[in-house]
Protein backbone atom coordinates (compact mmCIF):
# COMPACT_ATOMS: atom_id res chain seq x y z
CA UNK A 1 0.00 0.00 0.00
CA UNK A 2 1.31 3.14 -0.99
CA UNK A 3 2.65 5.77 1.78
CA UNK A 4 0.36 8.84 -0.31
CA UNK A 5 -2.68 10.42 1.04
CA UNK A 6 -5.14 9.92 -0.89
CA UNK A 7 -7.96 11.82 -0.79
CA UNK A 8 -11.10 9.74 0.54
CA UNK A 9 -13.53 8.65 -2.19
CA UNK A 10 -16.56 10.88 -2.49
CA UNK A 11 -19.65 8.87 -0.64
CA UNK A 12 -23.38 9.46 -0.83
CA UNK A 13 -25.42 11.88 0.86
CA UNK A 14 -27.25 8.93 3.30
CA UNK A 15 -24.11 7.93 3.68
CA UNK A 16 -22.52 10.53 5.00
CA UNK A 17 -25.46 11.71 7.25
CA UNK A 18 -25.46 7.88 8.83
CA UNK A 19 -21.77 8.52 9.23
CA UNK A 20 -22.40 11.97 11.35
CA UNK A 21 -25.15 10.62 13.67
CA UNK A 22 -23.94 6.80 15.12
CA UNK A 23 -21.20 6.71 17.45
CA UNK A 24 -19.43 3.51 17.83
CA UNK A 25 -20.91 2.34 20.64
CA UNK A 26 -24.10 2.65 18.65
CA UNK A 27 -22.77 0.38 16.16
CA UNK A 28 -21.66 -2.08 17.96
CA UNK A 29 -24.55 -2.35 19.82
CA UNK A 30 -26.76 -2.54 16.49
CA UNK A 31 -24.44 -4.66 14.30
CA UNK A 32 -25.87 -8.29 13.55
CA UNK A 33 -24.93 -10.86 10.89
CA UNK A 34 -28.66 -10.20 8.53
CA UNK A 35 -29.83 -13.02 6.60
CA UNK A 36 -31.92 -11.37 4.47
CA UNK A 37 -31.07 -8.57 2.58
CA UNK A 38 -33.38 -5.84 0.21
CA UNK A 39 -32.07 -5.16 -3.28
CA UNK A 40 -31.40 -1.96 -3.65
CA UNK A 41 -27.75 -0.95 -5.00
CA UNK A 42 -24.95 0.44 -2.58
CA UNK A 43 -22.91 2.55 -4.39
CA UNK A 44 -19.02 2.28 -5.76
CA UNK A 45 -18.41 5.00 -3.71
CA UNK A 46 -20.00 3.92 -0.77
CA UNK A 47 -18.07 0.02 -0.93
CA UNK A 48 -15.08 2.54 -1.89
CA UNK A 49 -15.34 4.96 1.64
CA UNK A 50 -16.10 1.90 3.83
CA UNK A 51 -12.99 -0.36 2.64
CA UNK A 52 -10.90 2.73 2.98
CA UNK A 53 -12.26 2.96 7.00
CA UNK A 54 -11.74 -0.32 7.64
CA UNK A 55 -7.77 -0.17 6.35
CA UNK A 56 -7.13 1.84 9.13
CA UNK A 57 -7.36 -1.52 11.07
CA UNK A 58 -4.30 -2.22 12.70
CA UNK A 59 -1.81 -4.96 11.39
CA UNK A 60 1.40 -6.54 12.17
CA UNK A 61 4.04 -4.25 11.81
CA UNK A 62 1.81 -2.64 9.57
CA UNK A 63 2.05 -5.10 6.98
CA UNK A 64 -2.02 -4.55 6.18
CA UNK A 65 -2.06 -8.50 4.35
CA UNK A 66 -5.55 -8.17 2.84
CA UNK A 67 -6.88 -7.94 -0.17
CA UNK A 68 -10.66 -7.44 -0.99
CA UNK A 69 -12.73 -8.57 -3.72
CA UNK A 70 -16.12 -7.26 -4.31
CA UNK A 71 -18.68 -8.97 -6.73
CA UNK A 72 -22.08 -7.09 -8.17
CA UNK A 73 -24.36 -7.22 -10.85
CA UNK A 74 -23.90 -9.67 -13.16
CA UNK A 75 -20.47 -10.99 -11.61
CA UNK A 76 -21.68 -11.67 -8.55
CA UNK A 77 -24.77 -13.36 -10.40
CA UNK A 78 -22.60 -16.03 -12.18
CA UNK A 79 -20.45 -16.45 -9.18
CA UNK A 80 -23.90 -17.52 -7.31
CA UNK A 81 -24.95 -19.37 -9.72
CA UNK A 82 -21.86 -21.79 -9.77
CA UNK A 83 -21.42 -21.71 -5.97
CA UNK A 84 -25.16 -22.90 -5.98
CA UNK A 85 -24.42 -25.67 -8.47
CA UNK A 86 -21.41 -26.82 -6.37
CA UNK A 87 -23.43 -26.97 -3.43
CA UNK A 88 -26.65 -28.91 -4.96
CA UNK A 89 -24.44 -31.45 -6.67
CA UNK A 90 -21.88 -32.20 -3.22
CA UNK A 91 -19.12 -30.86 -4.45
CA UNK A 92 -18.05 -29.43 -0.84
CA UNK A 93 -14.39 -29.41 -0.40
CA UNK A 94 -12.91 -32.21 2.02
CA UNK A 95 -10.08 -30.07 3.61
CA UNK A 96 -10.38 -26.44 4.08
CA UNK A 97 -7.61 -24.04 3.28
CA UNK A 98 -7.52 -23.72 6.98
CA UNK A 99 -8.93 -25.42 9.86
CA UNK A 100 -11.83 -22.66 10.28
CA UNK A 101 -13.40 -25.19 12.99
CA UNK A 102 -13.96 -28.31 14.43
CA UNK A 103 -16.13 -31.49 12.90
CA UNK A 104 -19.44 -31.21 14.53
CA UNK A 105 -18.98 -33.97 16.49
CA UNK A 106 -15.58 -32.23 18.13
CA UNK A 107 -16.98 -29.06 19.23
CA UNK A 108 -15.99 -28.63 23.56
CA UNK A 109 -18.47 -26.66 26.27
CA UNK A 110 -19.12 -24.31 26.50
CA UNK A 111 -18.95 -23.82 22.67
CA UNK A 112 -21.01 -26.81 21.49
CA UNK A 113 -23.73 -25.64 23.82
CA UNK A 114 -23.60 -22.06 22.70
CA UNK A 115 -23.86 -23.22 18.96
CA UNK A 116 -26.61 -25.56 19.66
CA UNK A 117 -28.62 -22.99 21.65
CA UNK A 118 -27.80 -20.66 18.34
CA UNK A 119 -29.24 -22.99 15.72
CA UNK A 120 -32.09 -23.68 17.74
CA UNK A 121 -32.81 -19.49 17.81
CA UNK A 122 -31.89 -19.46 14.20
CA UNK A 123 -33.94 -22.34 12.71
CA UNK A 124 -36.42 -22.73 15.10
CA UNK A 125 -37.62 -19.44 16.66
CA UNK A 126 -36.88 -17.38 13.82
CA UNK A 127 -37.39 -19.18 10.90
CA UNK A 128 -39.89 -22.18 12.62
CA UNK A 129 -37.77 -25.31 11.07
CA UNK A 130 -38.16 -27.98 13.19
CA UNK A 131 -34.98 -30.08 14.17
CA UNK A 132 -36.02 -32.96 12.16
CA UNK A 133 -36.89 -30.91 8.74
CA UNK A 134 -33.09 -31.47 7.45
CA UNK A 135 -34.24 -30.39 4.09
CA UNK A 136 -35.87 -26.83 5.12
CA UNK A 137 -32.35 -26.71 7.01
CA UNK A 138 -30.70 -26.92 3.79
CA UNK A 139 -32.50 -24.76 1.67
CA UNK A 140 -31.75 -21.78 4.52
CA UNK A 141 -27.94 -22.98 3.93
CA UNK A 142 -28.31 -22.60 0.73
CA UNK A 143 -29.29 -18.98 1.02
CA UNK A 144 -25.73 -18.12 2.10
CA UNK A 145 -24.64 -18.73 -1.89
CA UNK A 146 -26.20 -16.06 -2.91
CA UNK A 147 -25.20 -13.68 -0.19
CA UNK A 148 -28.28 -13.82 1.65
CA UNK A 149 -29.76 -11.06 -1.40
CA UNK A 150 -27.19 -8.83 -0.52
CA UNK A 151 -26.49 -6.58 -3.92
CA UNK A 152 -23.05 -6.73 -2.85
CA UNK A 153 -20.76 -9.77 -2.05
CA UNK A 154 -16.84 -9.53 -1.03
CA UNK A 155 -14.35 -12.27 -0.65
CA UNK A 156 -11.52 -11.36 1.94
CA UNK A 157 -8.25 -12.55 1.32
CA UNK A 158 -4.74 -12.31 3.35
CA UNK A 159 -1.20 -13.22 2.12
CA UNK A 160 -0.02 -16.77 3.60
CA UNK A 161 3.51 -15.48 4.19
CA UNK A 162 2.74 -13.27 7.51
CA UNK A 163 1.60 -16.44 8.58
CA UNK A 164 -1.40 -17.14 11.23
CA UNK A 165 -1.17 -13.58 12.19
CA UNK A 166 -2.68 -12.29 9.33
CA UNK A 167 -5.94 -14.53 9.82
CA UNK A 168 -5.58 -12.20 13.25
CA UNK A 169 -4.97 -8.99 10.98
CA UNK A 170 -8.05 -10.05 8.63
CA UNK A 171 -10.35 -10.15 11.44
CA UNK A 172 -9.55 -7.05 12.71
CA UNK A 173 -10.17 -5.81 8.99
CA UNK A 174 -13.50 -7.71 8.66
CA UNK A 175 -14.84 -6.27 11.86
CA UNK A 176 -13.79 -2.69 11.16
CA UNK A 177 -15.58 -3.09 7.87
CA UNK A 178 -19.22 -4.08 9.62
CA UNK A 179 -18.73 -1.45 12.15
CA UNK A 180 -18.15 0.98 9.36
CA UNK A 181 -20.90 -0.29 7.26
CA UNK A 182 -23.16 -0.59 10.44
CA UNK A 183 -22.51 3.58 10.98
CA UNK A 184 -23.19 3.94 7.42
CA UNK A 185 -26.97 2.65 7.89
CA UNK A 186 -25.91 -0.56 6.36
CA UNK A 187 -25.95 -4.18 7.32
CA UNK A 188 -23.21 -7.62 6.99
CA UNK A 189 -23.25 -10.97 7.47
CA UNK A 190 -19.88 -12.39 7.68
CA UNK A 191 -20.05 -15.89 5.85
CA UNK A 192 -17.29 -18.82 6.18
CA UNK A 193 -19.53 -21.01 4.24
CA UNK A 194 -17.45 -20.15 1.41
CA UNK A 195 -14.32 -21.77 2.12
CA UNK A 196 -15.87 -25.01 1.82
CA UNK A 197 -15.78 -23.94 -1.99
CA UNK A 198 -12.84 -22.34 -2.14
CA UNK A 199 -12.01 -23.40 -5.56
CA UNK A 200 -14.69 -21.95 -7.24
CA UNK A 201 -14.14 -18.96 -5.91
CA UNK A 202 -10.61 -19.33 -7.56
CA UNK A 203 -11.84 -19.79 -11.05
CA UNK A 204 -14.17 -16.63 -10.92
CA UNK A 205 -11.67 -14.03 -8.92
CA UNK A 206 -8.58 -13.70 -9.28
CA UNK A 207 -6.97 -14.91 -6.09
CA UNK A 208 -3.14 -15.78 -6.53
CA UNK A 209 -1.96 -19.00 -4.91
CA UNK A 210 -0.20 -16.83 -2.19
CA UNK A 211 -3.57 -15.70 -1.03
CA UNK A 212 -5.54 -17.32 1.83
CA UNK A 213 -9.56 -17.45 1.20
CA UNK A 214 -10.50 -16.41 4.72
CA UNK A 215 -14.13 -15.64 4.04
CA UNK A 216 -17.31 -13.88 2.35
CA UNK A 217 -19.00 -10.98 3.32
CA UNK A 218 -22.84 -10.14 2.57
CA UNK A 219 -23.59 -6.01 2.43
CA UNK A 220 -26.36 -4.32 2.02
CA UNK A 221 -29.83 -2.91 3.48
CA UNK A 222 -31.44 -5.39 5.39
CA UNK A 223 -34.78 -6.53 5.15
CA UNK A 224 -36.58 -5.51 8.35
CA UNK A 225 -40.04 -7.04 7.01
CA UNK A 226 -38.04 -10.64 6.76
CA UNK A 227 -38.86 -12.61 10.05
CA UNK A 228 -35.66 -13.50 10.32
CA UNK A 229 -34.81 -9.52 11.05
CA UNK A 230 -36.34 -10.84 14.89
CA UNK A 231 -33.64 -13.01 15.55
CA UNK A 232 -30.82 -11.55 17.54
CA UNK A 233 -28.03 -13.53 19.50
CA UNK A 234 -27.05 -12.91 23.35
CA UNK A 235 -23.47 -12.58 24.78
CA UNK A 236 -22.17 -13.77 27.88
CA UNK A 237 -21.14 -11.66 30.58
CA UNK A 238 -18.07 -9.42 31.33
CA UNK A 239 -17.11 -11.49 34.26
CA UNK A 240 -17.47 -14.69 32.68
CA UNK A 241 -14.67 -14.40 30.34
CA UNK A 242 -12.60 -11.10 32.09
CA UNK A 243 -9.96 -12.07 34.86
CA UNK A 244 -8.70 -8.98 36.40
CA UNK A 245 -5.32 -8.78 37.69
CA UNK A 246 -5.70 -5.21 40.33
CA UNK A 247 -4.08 -3.78 43.43
CA UNK A 248 -6.39 -5.00 46.54
CA UNK A 249 -8.12 -2.38 48.67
Amino acid sequence: MSDVTTTAPRTSRAVRRAIEHMTVEQALLSRRSVRAFLPTPVPRDDIEHLLELAARSASNSNCQPWQVHVVTGSVKTRLTSELLAAHDCGDRVSTREYNYQPKPNEWAEPFRTRRRRFGESLYGNALGIAATDSAARLAHHRRNYDFFGAPVGIILTVSRNPLDGALVDAGLFLQALMLAARGAGLDTCPQASFIDFYPVLRRHLDIPDDQLIVCGLALGYADNEHRLSRHHTPREAVASFTTFYEDSP
